[in-house]
């Protein structure tokens, strides 16, 4: 095992520490809320004498017609029923089929006002995704139409291109960003573009740390190398650690309107969703 540097040790520990107190959450908040019946998707079990003839859960007998009447009703197919369209395709794809017809799958079905609480619930994140789409275009126009396909005539850029997220080399994961937000926001469940985004472009990620930097000045009072103590004194009130996540933490009442803003929807959100989701509740 090769020794880690100082800052790489922290990000792990930092990472490490993360993941435990997750756990703990989720263990807490399962002790907390019932698992809401959670025995009635469980399989059909043998009665005590152990007759294959004899299910406990009475999975043995008829589908009561009151459930049946209710399956005619709500238009859902049954044993005895007509075979589905999709069967009869050249291609039988079952996963289009029900996205179509139970899910509601499709360009601007969900556009209704009953899911505006939904829209609310992704806005962050699409408004998010969006702003760096429109800062880095702004920033990088000629880059944006010729699709980074012909280099700048700028030769201060060809010898010394930008860093971090504003770099030229950033350019296909932002056409990718913007691809997944448009294709989300318009042809699917709008609920889920949020974990839609985070789990497929790290665009999220670089924008969010290019603000914290670029707006916070807490953090522009850190020298460029990790792992040593800001330069000077800290202003007073302020605590300075060796984890810059955490001082911005620490110093929650002295950071800027952005910061405040991106630290309290991403904590906000994984404190929620911690809560909901592991225990069957609406998130996403």
């Amino acid at each position: 095992m090769w020794p880690l540097d100082p800052s790489r040790k922290e990000v792990l520990g930092f990472a490490v520490s993360c993941r435990v107190l997750t756990l703990a959450l989720q263990a807490l908040f399962n002790a907390i809320i019932p698992d809401h019946r959670a025995e009635a998707f469980s399989p059909p079990r043998l009665a005590p004498s152990g007759s294959a003839d004899q299910l406990v859960e009475g999975s043995a007998h008829p589908i009561p017609q009151p459930l049946l009447q209710l399956a005619v009703d709500q238009g859902y197919r049954t044993a005895e029923g007509n075979k589905p369209p999709w069967c009869s395709w050249e291609l039988p794809l079952i996963y289009s089929y029900i996205q179509d017809v139970y899910w509601n799958v499709g360009f601007l079905r969900y556009y209704e006002l009953k899911q505006v609480p939904n829209f609310l619930l992704a806005a962050p994140m699409a408004v998010l995704v969006a702003w760096a789409t429109w800062t880095y275009v702004t920033t990088h126009p000629w880059l944006f139409l010729t699709l980074g396909m012909q280099r700048s005539k700028n030769k201060r850029t060809l010898e010394k291109p930008e860093p971090g997220f504003l770099s030229p080399r950033v350019f296909v994961y932002l056409v990718h960003a913007a691809a997944l937000l448009l294709f989300g926001s318009l042809c699917m469940h709008v609920q889920v573009l949020t974990r839609f985004l985070c789990s497929s472009t790290p665009i999220v990620y670089w924008f969010s740390a290019h603000l914290l930097l670029d707006q916070e000045p807490l953090l522009r009072s850190l020298e460029a190398m990790p792992g040593k103590p800001p330069a000077g004194h800290p202003p007073p009130g302020q605590k300075v650690p060796r984890n810059s996540m955490m001082g911005l933490l620490y110093n929650w009442k002295t950071c800027s309107l952005v910061t405040r803003c991106i630290l309290g929807y991403f904590v906000t959100y994984w404190l929620l969703g911690l809560l909901l989701h592991c225990n069957w509740l609406p998130w996403t």
